[in-house]
């Protein structure tokens, strides 16, 4: 594990989130969308057209490399609290930057119904092989953790590093196998896994088992992960949604040798109190230099 003091702060890092923190302020956040007054012009969404699939909306911001991707959680969208602030982050470093909606979520076509976990994979592959140009720190949230490995998987040569957020590998497979077998049971009679949460105003998830079928197709924690690029694994210890072992488990299981877990002691699931984000940025920001160092 590593504390947030050991980090290098770049004097680009540190002028941010000074600025940040005035606007922090200045905004009520977190009850309220991050909007900066007077911060620089946001980028605007854009649709990129993919044959026989949905059109993905997008946001990108021009820049050196390495780039750096977002990957947002289970029915989240681009327009997130994290995403926002790497945008704002991404920008004062000069460093190019692309958050994205999944198929079925936020302002990109589909049929959130319809989606799978294999649906959004291919989301992600399509960014990295069409948006993006050259390797690419994904950072991924919660299910777009998950979603990083699974990129790093099937394009090592696009993935520069990873940092996982409250990472939520295998989370829907393991999550509903370790319910009661009477439990599991009523749930596949019934086609629908309704999983509590406090994110939606309904109160529930409401998983098919077409979805959970699917989703075993894509577990990576039964073996080694042959994923060798460095890797950080932010997660909370009042995670009540999403266990901050399973980012141990992934340490343990991926091949890289450069695996820091750094572990917030009141962090919660969305990480996206203002420590929280701090700490994100200065792990990119940490991880940036490593990577233009060894160039």
């Amino acid at each position: 594990m590593r504390w947030t003091d050991a980090f290098r702060r770049s004097p680009a890092a540190e002028a941010f989130l000074q600025s940040w923190d005035v606007r922090f302020f200045l905004t009520g956040f977190p009850h309220h969308r991050v909007s900066f007054p007077g911060a620089r012009h946001k980028s605007s969404i854009q649709y990129a057209t993919r044959p026989d699939l949905p059109k993905l909306a997008y946001q990108k911001v021009k820049g050196k490399s390495p780039g750096v991707v977002f990957l947002p959680g289970f029915a989240s969208t681009m327009a997130g609290r994290k995403a926002e602030a790497l945008e704002e982050f991404c920008k004062s470093l000069g460093h190019s930057y692309l958050r994205f909606d999944y198929t079925g979520c936020g302002a990109s076509e589909g049929q959130w119904a319809e989606a799978t976990v294999g649906t959004w994979k291919k989301d992600v592959l399509f960014v990295l092989d069409e948006l993006v140009e050259g390797p690419q720190i994904l950072v991924g949230s919660s299910m777009g953790g998950w979603l990083m490995l699974l990129a790093a998987l099937a394009r090592p040569e696009k993935t520069a590093a990873l940092v996982g957020i409250a990472t939520a590998a295998d989370y829907f497979v393991t999550a509903f196998k370790s319910l009661p077998l009477e439990v599991r049971k009523e749930m596949e009679e019934k086609g629908e896994w309704t999983l509590p949460t406090k994110y939606n105003e309904e109160g529930v998830y409401r998983i098919s088992m077409d979805f959970l079928k699917e989703a075993e197709n894509h577990c990576v924690l039964q073996g080694p992960i042959p994923v060798t690029c460095p890797m950080r694994l932010i997660h909370g210890l009042k995670d009540q949604d999403v266990s901050w072992h399973i980012s141990m488990q992934v340490a343990e299981r991926v091949l890289s040798t450069d695996v820091d877990v750094i572990l917030r002691k009141h962090g919660q699931h969305r990480m996206s109190e203002k420590e929280d984000i701090k700490l994100m940025v200065y792990t990119i920001d940490d991880l940036i230099d490593k990577l233009t160092t060894l160039v």
